[in-house]
């Protein structure tokens, strides 16, 4: 079993050299939601630290020179990104950086010029373009080198006896409601990618709608290798799916559970059910708040109908389904207020030595 991991699409995003000229001059369709207000939902995603314009960082993510930042005035908002823009280029040679300097030089001259005069709406749609930019120009790079894997699979004989599981750990706001990063289960950060190559199993095509989840992953690789899977594993092998055979897949929805908080991003501790039709989300801790998404209708989740009488029914089916999971996977409040406190300790303990007392 060969694990191939590329950590490339992590914050900050920096495409491979080869690639600098064909994606800074490119432009990208902006998502629906780019300028969404959050007004269908509540505290936590108006609350969050993940918007384009107000919380990504000029320097490390837009890659804005520091001395262009100091003569525009722009503030280092999270007061690290100097330090990562940095960190990135000090420690390229001179050959790279001049490759470097002669396509993102040029742009933040162009900046210099437009930003006095840009709207909070022109400032928006700059700053997705250039995320756009080296996000997909790094996602370019690690496509190439999966292929190369792919390639070496093929010339060696080897494609046949293989199988390929190509995945993420979660999906990415790429824009969408004005956002970047993860950790929400809304859709955009929820869904994960998930394809899957098995010559001889699975037939070319093939898709299904079923809800599954990475915990799925080291079922279906021991069912693979025909080695029988620990009782105490939470997942199903997904080789019933491989087959077609979406009639014996009983699983009507997935659990999730957010932990991070107080942290960066400032995403609220949350725990969901989502089904086919319908999300159900509990944002908890310094909130007490609900949020219920029909999943057919309202396919961007832009209006929490958990209040709305014609849900009323829904709403109870969803939470009997949520407590039930809940148990089903071992999860509690007494565990939620055990895992704040343990939390909440570490942070206060950070830079300390906590075995002084």
């Amino acid at each position: 079993m060969l694990m191939y991991l590329h950590k490339a699409p992590h914050r900050e995003w920096l495409p491979a050299p080869r690639h600098y000229k064909e994606y800074i001059n490119k432009s990208f369709p902006e998502p629906e939601t780019l300028f969404d207000d959050y007004e269908g939902r509540g505290t936590a995603a108006k609350k969050a630290e993940m918007n384009l314009l107000d919380h990504m960082n000029y320097a490390g993510d837009s890659k804005i020179y520091p001395d262009v930042m100091e003569e525009l005035g722009i503030p280092d908002v999270s007061g690290w990104g100097i330090k990562a823009f940095k960190r990135e280029v000090d420690r390229m040679n001179p050959e790279q950086r001049a490759s470097w300097d002669s396509v993102y030089r040029p742009m933040n001259e162009e900046f210099k010029k437009v930003f006095p005069t840009m709207t909070e709406e022109e400032k928006m749609k700059w700053r997705y373009q250039r995320y756009m930019q080296d996000y997909l120009g790094t996602i370019a790079a690690v496509d190439e080198n999966v292929g190369r894997v792919l390639d070496y699979l093929d010339a060696n004989g080897l494609t046949e006896n293989t199988l390929i599981m190509y995945t993420s750990d979660q999906g990415f706001y790429l824009g969408e409601h004005g956002w970047f990063d993860k950790r929400f289960v809304y859709d955009e950060s929820f869904k994960t990618p998930l394809l899957i190559k098995w010559p001889g199993v699975i037939k070319p095509k093939t898709k299904t709608d079923e809800m599954v989840q990475n915990l799925d992953f080291a079922q279906t690789i021991l069912e693979a290798a025909k080695i029988e899977p620990p009782k105490d594993m939470q997942g199903e092998s997904l080789i019933p799916l491989f087959l077609g055979e979406e009639n014996t897949w009983d699983r009507e929805a997935v659990y999730y559970h957010y932990y991070e908080y107080p942290s960066i991003h400032m995403v609220k501790r949350h725990y969901a059910i989502v089904s086919k039709e319908y999300k159900l989300i509990h944002f908890y801790y310094d909130v007490d708040e609900w949020e219920l998404y029909d999943r057919k209708n309202d396919p961007y989740e832009l209006n929490n109908v958990y209040n709305d009488p014609n849900y009323k029914n829904i709403v109870s089916e969803m939470k009997e389904k949520l407590k039930k999971l809940r148990q089903k996977y071992g999860d509690s409040k007494q565990l939620d207020d055990m895992y704040v406190n343990k939390y909440l300790e570490k942070i206060e303990n950070i830079g300390k030595d906590v075995t002084k007392g």
